[in-house]
């Protein structure tokens, strides 16, 4: 019997060992081929300076660069992988800089990004919250850096990626809208809170991530008692940048006075019942469909802090939408009327 548990646990010790081996040796290849892509990259530019009273001398080099190295090494080395290669070595010039836990998937979609503080948020963000390259890819495709930077300076949505500061307002983590497109709802005109809410449960993990840093899972309908009625609040969470308790509520329509109303009390009961005394203020999140700003401005405190009405949607963007919506950003950040 012993014997058998020496075995096993040997057994256990070995797979861990071969795992961690594999897992090793895959990011040394991937990094590998980043430094590859790097050099070449390099050394493409060295040439082209080179030639460089030639206009046209650019595009006529890697055409035929990449007639001499395709037939021997694949299309990883089209003309369009060598002008990636010289775009990756103009953005990124200091071989110490690249980080070694991305993958040449991660740097093309880095790369993509012209505008130089919005590729170093992504960059900073995936580091940080170790991001796959699908996952990267969802947070550029959904506008984040857009979204945050409707509640946000810049400078304050830069400075939080580079860990110069943590957080004060929730504004700066939660976004407005949220989207939920990974919860494969269907395309119907009705569906019910607690469809939205299973969906959510289910995508726990996706659904932190749309919610932003610091979140924490805490409790689903969670039980509230205030003499003898019964509330539910639908999700609890807790934040250890913000240091308080999140509470979220679900709407599939339009909210309503009565919706901030209720989230209110489920706040101001885990002010003073949950929280302890050296945790900040808790808050609040609606979750709808559509919202009307007034609306909530006037049923809210004047200088309320702890209530968030946040729109969701459940489908990407469309490219069309995706243009509208970074234009409106740039009219709004150079102070024109809309």
């Amino acid at each position: 019997m012993k014997e058998m548990q020496d075995i096993n646990g040997l057994y256990n010790e070995v797979c861990e060992i071969i795992t961690s081996a594999r897992q090793n040796a895959v990011r040394s290849v991937d990094f590998c081929r980043v430094q590859m892509y790097w050099n070449i990259g390099r050394r493409i530019q060295e040439e082209e300076q080179k030639g460089k009273e030639r206009a046209d001398y650019g595009a006529y080099f890697l055409k035929n660069l990449a007639k001499k190295l395709e037939p021997e090494y694949g299309s990883g080395f089209s003309v369009r992988q060598l002008e990636r290669s010289r775009q990756f070595y103009k953005m990124f010039p200091i071989a110490s800089t690249l980080r070694s836990q991305f993958n040449w998937s991660q740097y093309k979609l880095l790369i993509s990004i012209p505008d130089d503080y919005k590729r170093e948020y992504y960059e900073l963000e995936a580091m940080n919250n170790c991001w796959t390259a699908r996952e990267l890819e969802r947070q550029i495709n959904s506008q984040l850096y857009e979204r945050l930077l409707l509640s946000n300076d810049k400078e304050s949505v830069l400075a939080v990626a580079r860990k110069e500061r943590i957080p004060q307002a929730p504004q700066e983590i939660i976004k407005d809208p949220m989207v939920l497109e990974f919860l494969g709802l269907e395309r119907k005109a009705e569906y019910y809170e607690k469809d939205l809410e299973q969906a959510l449960i289910t995508h726990l993990q996706k659904f932190l991530l749309e919610l932003g840093n610091g979140f924490t899972f805490v409790a689903r309908q969670k039980r509230i008692l205030i003499e003898d009625d019964e509330f539910f609040a639908d999700l609890v969470f807790y934040n250890r940048l913000l240091r308080c308790f999140v509470v979220v509520e679900l709407k599939t329509g339009k909210l309503t006075h009565q919706d901030l109303g209720q989230l209110q009390m489920y706040v101001n009961y885990y002010d003073r019942v949950e929280k302890l005394p050296d945790e900040n203020p808790t808050i609040g999140i609606l979750l709808c469909t559509a919202k009307n700003d007034t609306a909530v401005r006037m049923t809210l405190p004047e200088h309320n802090t702890a209530i968030l009405a946040s729109q969701y949607q459940l489908y990407l963007p469309s490219q069309e939408q995706l243009v509208n919506e970074v234009e409106t950003i740039r009219r709004l950040a150079e102070g024109e009327k809309l």
